[in-house]
């Protein structure tokens, strides 16, 4: 339960309230860290008998000699789930340091406990990561996944919406009290199920069986990406399958991952129900994509006017009037440039052909 790592953090804590000399020693009389490094693993006596005796031991100068490796001070037992668990232990004229005692002490549960919820919730978060991903690989989940799923009461038998939210790029990874405090924040049902991917991603699988409406998920995902954004700082988007019975659960992440695709792109949260072109061009790859770029519109790729030209008609809906306006030119020279686009990538704007090869050409650039 007590490991060297938390002891040398409990000492660097409790330094910081006190100049006095600092040891954490365990159940065995063991020194396991303290601000005086020669200690380190020698036996504390007065230390040994607090973690029997389960209470408070004061050392004074004349009681130094008569025990092993001691000095004039405090020792306090460390409690967990109301066990000893460890001694520590504050150097110094014991009337000074005994004040302090009880302090030291809840403050160094306090961080025993912290330590202890927050491992704790980094293997459930595991466990979870796990379990789901293997869930969704799996049309008809196998008894060993069946047992796993009772031990963490989740429903199999129910419809749902898969959902992936997606962190935009950041500096340097989320905490783990970060990361516990943004999956506790989202609103859940009692039968949703939420799990970070990875520490850029989080799926939510959602319980659809009694006519989720497409609206409430949206309002919940939009409230908790403001949530995040407002907290931490953190811009996030999200991509929404459709309902799908347990067999096809499957499908739905797919569907999401083709939905986060655009989200990616519009940094907005997107249903792959409203898609239509992109369930096409979605299972498109880069390289495809990007040999049809430059079989299109690859000779007007540095002519600048001409690409912000051919992305106003079609921000216009193909207005030529609306299309100048916005770039503010004269009508004549938006012609002039529609027919060198025409010259330079032998599409015409004008047929309904080639003007869909041309609009498909900058999608692909924007992406």
């Amino acid at each position: 339960m007590l490991q060297p790592e938390l002891a040398e953090k409990i000492v660097r804590e409790v330094q910081k309230l006190m100049s006095e000399e600092i040891i954490v020693v365990n159940t065995d009389g063991i020194i396991m860290a303290s601000t005086n490094q020669d200690r380190l693993g020698t036996f504390h006596e007065g230390a040994f008998i607090t973690s029997r005796q389960k209470k408070k031991l004061i050392i004074t100068e004349k009681e130094t000699p008569q025990l092993k490796g001691v000095k004039a001070g405090i020792n306090l037992p460390i409690f967990f789930h109301h066990e000893v668990i460890g001694v520590i232990g504050i150097t110094g004229d014991p009337e000074s340091v005994t004040p302090f005692g009880e302090i030291i002490r809840k403050m160094t549960e306090l961080l025993i406990s912290e330590n202890y919820f927050g491992e704790q919730f980094e293997y459930h978060s595991r466990a979870m990561e796990t379990f789901v991903l293997e869930w969704l690989q799996e049309k008809e989940p196998r008894p060993s996944l069946l047992e796993r799923a009772r031990a963490l009461s989740i429903n199999l038998n129910l419809h749902r919406n898969a959902v992936i939210i997606e962190f935009g790029q950041r500096k340097f990874p989320l905490s783990r009290d970060v990361w516990s405090t943004i999956l506790n924040s989202f609103s859940q049902n009692k039968n949703d199920v939420l799990t970070r991917s990875g520490n850029e991603r989080i799926i939510v699988l959602i319980d659809c069986s009694e006519s989720v409406q497409p609206t409430s998920i949206k309002n919940r995902l939009q409230h908790f990406l403001q949530y995040i954004n407002n907290s931490f700082g953190i811009s996030a988007y999200a991509g929404v399958g459709q309902c799908a019975p347990p067999s096809q659960l499957h499908l739905s992440y797919a569907q999401a991952e083709r939905a986060l695709k655009i989200a990616r792109r519009t940094r907005n949260i997107i249903f792959d129900e409203e898609l239509t072109l992109e369930m096409i061009t979605g299972e498109l790859t880069t390289e495809v994509k990007s040999e049809y770029i430059q079989r299109t519109i690859g000779p007007i790729l540095k002519e600048k006017d001409l690409l912000e030209t051919l992305g106003e008609l079609f921000r216009q809906n193909h207005s030529l009037k609306n299309t100048a306006q916005s770039l503010h030119i004269h009508i004549n020279t938006l012609h002039y440039r529609l027919k060198k686009i025409e010259e330079l990538t032998h599409l015409n704007p004008n047929t309904i052909h080639d003007l869909f090869c041309l609009y498909l050409a900058v999608n692909f650039l924007d992406e």
